[in-house]
């Protein structure tokens, strides 16, 4: 097959970053302060790093926080104490734990007064496979991907300092929800380290609001839910609601959308005495923040009692519920929609805690059909919000796999689970036509295929006879349309089937929306069927030069080309109708999505920035195969590349390898047209190789590896290799 179609750069000049682009893209490219020393060479007109290493088994030491202690993975991390809090300056290392993602604009915005829904993530104690930044292999992880239901995502674990680890970040960010650490402080220990902030004078809370308003910016997350589970003295409760409003007041400045949040424990008095519901005891803090969590043992009086506390703020009242339904609590488990609701009736938000306990209780083969069955029940109690930028592109990839696919071509095989490739996910579930029509659709995540990534969305669904077609809602947008859009859809059917598929979207009110430039084939109100470009454009050929056409695995791309005046994308559909003058039987079909693209057209004639400035270091060599000679025959490479790049430009990263031994001369080409060898992964500028094996260098010769930073941009197609950004490592035996 082919290889996908790449987009080269166009004649324009590069753009340069805005202020505040250049701010993210510097913090973001911090350099260590000691480097192995490079010379720069020219190959092909490319500027191309080269750094030596004599081979040593004594590598300097990393600093523990930052690596697992076997392999040097990148991890996240917490901060176990008050003292560990204030000392913390962001070091070159934290570079992997920033987010990639900026929070996506959504409607209606988290400010809306609509009820929101909360998601506590507590699972055995935090910081499990989650903490690899650059993923990691696993047989059954815990995915989360009903993103379109919820609006808060707050990491919880019993760690003083929560930073949440990237991953989710960077997933929740893409979908439009916000994401909270925590800062919690437990029995006696807890007791001492609020006194210890909080009893003093305003500089010692002010001291602890700001650093922890520093770490949420720099780590690009939202904010921060603050759980105090001890008893205060009367100097420190009565410092507690300024320190609130200090931290929920810097947060603002600092962060945009930033939120603080209390949970129901300490009252006024400072004794720890949870009340289940905003009352007099404890609204001092909710008017200090931006909103009160409460504890889970409430009743419906609870609730009716706190409709005139909240006043106007109904929906900063944020109702806990216990999945686990542990103690005398409402719903819970799979009765969760009974505590929902009680909750809804009254108009006040969520929050739902430990809803991974269909992971952590129920038996996990089943996982799947569990999360999807709990969140099924819930589905008519939470709003879903819409997308509203572009470009809106996706795989549905999970974020893991049983394999790892780009493109329709496998790249590697064997488990694999990194949160942060996790791509938009839609909306889940059964539809159903109206009336009495027999007709459905359901979608599922499917990992048993993929055309990008390591999974994609399967769609079954059946035709009645007395209809032509069925459709299912995938997106719910709110996008201010450029006046040309291009869709791209990828898909394959899983049987010879004559059902035919078509992308439809949704547009605003038709009165102030022109639709031109298309075919339609039919038209009910605002709902478009555009009909497939049978020969793309000329100035996208290039992009879209596989439309219409059998790709890798029997995938088929479809593309549109739309023009649109005063619009806004409200809904995207997929259709399955049976063919014109074909019989009237029942038709089932099973079908599977592998990506989804709507691109402004003109964005993909904007010049992409090259990968520039990489480097290599924090070298760590591990002898792995031993000759006749005693000498090693073959090493375990792991080392840090560093590169420029604009990050509110690029999706991700993928990091490649060429390996070559035997010659001295570090610009000598590489004999034949060698494959670069896929690593991983990389959303920040910076990655890991880790255990990387390679051939060990003879005397008098060097070893070389190169290594490639490949940028996927927003847009989602390929980048040709003169792009890429590359370095050259030489290695040499030690003499």
């Amino acid at each position: 097959m082919d290889p996908p179609p790449v987009l080269t750069r166009g004649a324009a000049q590069q753009r340069g970053p805005t202020a505040p682009e250049k701010q993210a893209q510097d913090q973001s490219e911090r350099r260590p302060g000691r480097r192995r020393p490079g010379r720069r060479i020219k190959e092909d007109q490319e500027e191309e790093a080269v750094f030596r290493d004599v081979v040593s088994f004594t590598p300097d030491p990393l600093p523990a926080r930052y690596y697992d202690k076997d392999k040097t993975r990148p991890i996240s991390f917490y901060l176990s104490s008050l003292e560990e809090l204030l000392a913390w300056t962001p070091l070159m290392e934290d570079g992997f734990n920033v987010a990639l993602e900026p929070l996506e604009r959504r409607q209606p915005p988290l400010s809306s007064p609509r009820p929101r829904t909360l998601l506590c993530h507590d699972m055995m104690g935090g910081y499990l496979e989650d903490r690899f930044i650059q993923g990691s292999q696993v047989q059954t992880p815990y995915s989360f991907y009903h993103w379109q239901y919820i609006d808060i995502f707050v990491y919880f674990s019993h760690h003083t300092v929560t930073i949440p680890p990237v991953c989710w970040t960077n997933a929740a960010h893409r979908h439009g929800v916000c994401v909270l650490g925590t800062f919690i402080t437990e029995w006696q220990e807890g007791g001492r380290l609020c006194e210890s902030f909080l009893a003093g004078d305003e500089r010692s809370y002010q001291a602890v609001a700001d650093r922890l308003v520093q770490i949420a910016q720099f780590f690009r997350f939202d904010g921060w839910l603050i759980n105090i589970e001890n008893s205060l003295s009367p100097a420190a409760v009565g410092n507690t609601p300024p320190f609130l409003r200090y931290l929920t007041t810097q947060l603002h400045q600092q962060v945009p959308g930033g939120l603080v949040l209390w949970y129901d424990s300490v009252v006024q008095s400072g004794q720890l005495k949870w009340q289940d519901e905003l009352n007099e005891q404890n609204r001092v803090f909710f008017d200090s923040c931006d909103g009160f969590f409460t504890n889970y043992n409430w009743r419906e009086e609870h609730l009716q009692r706190m409709v005139a506390q909240a006043g106007e703020r109904l929906a900063d009242v944020y109702v806990g519920v216990d999945v686990f339904a542990r103690s005398n609590v409402v719903g819970g488990r799979f009765d969760t929609d009974k505590s929902m609701e009680l909750i809804r009736k009254h108009g006040f938000s969520v929050a739902l805690f430990a809803p991974g306990w269909v992971y952590e209780c129920l038996d996990k083969n089943d996982f799947f059909q569990n999360q999807d069955k709990f969140w099924r029940l819930l589905e008519r109690f939470l709003p879903t919000h819409s997308i509203s930028s572009l470009p809106f592109v996706t795989s549905f990839c999970l974020g893991l796999g049983t394999r790892r696919v780009c493109y329709g071509q496998e790249q590697a095989v064997g488990p694999w689970y990194h949160p942060s490739a996790q791509e938009i996910q839609p909306l889940f579930g059964e539809h159903k036509l109206a009336g009495d029509s027999r007709g459905w659709v359901k979608t599922h995540c499917c990992l048993a295929d993929a055309w990008h990534g390591g999974s994609s969305l399967l769609l079954r669904g059946l035709i009645p006879p007395e209809v032509d077609n069925v459709a299912v809602r995938l997106f719910s947008l709110l996008v201010p349309v450029p006046p040309k859009l291009f869709l791209s859809m990828v898909y394959k059917f899983e049987d010879s089937t004559d059902v035919q598929v078509a992308l439809e979207l949704t547009t605003g009110d038709a009165s102030s929306c022109h639709v031109g430039g298309i075919s339609v084939l039919n038209e009910t109100g605002s709902r478009h069927s555009p009909r497939p470009l049978r020969v793309p454009p000329t100035k996208l050929a290039r992009w879209a030069s596989r439309c219409g056409q059998q790709l890798s695995g029997g995938w088929i791309q479809r593309c549109y080309e739309v023009s649109l005046h005063g619009c806004l994308l409200r809904d995207l559909l997929v259709s399955f109708s049976r063919p014109p003058g074909g019989s009237r039987e029942e038709k089932s079909f099973i079908c599977r999505l592998g990506e989804i693209q709507v691109v402004d057209a003109n964005s993909l004639l904007t010049p992409l920035p090259r990968v520039q400035n990489v480097t290599i270091s924090q070298i760590r060599w591990v002898p792995l195969v031993s000759g006749s000679e005693g000498l090693p025959t073959r090493l375990l490479l792991s080392c840090t590349l560093h590169w420029s790049y604009l990050l509110l430009q690029a999706r991700c990263f993928r990091i490649h390898c060429r390996e070559r031994t035997g010659s001295s001369s570090a610009t000598e080409e590489t004999p034949g047209t060698e494959k670069p060898v896929f690593l991983g992964l990389a959303f920040a500028n910076q990655y890991r190789v880790v255990d990387l094996a390679v051939a060990a260098a003879r005397f008098g010769q060097d070893g070389r590896v190169e290594f490639l930073v490949e940028p996927v941009p927003r847009e989602g197609f390929l980048v040709p290799q003169v792009e890429w950004g590359r370095a050259v490592l030489l290695y040499s035996a030690p003499q």
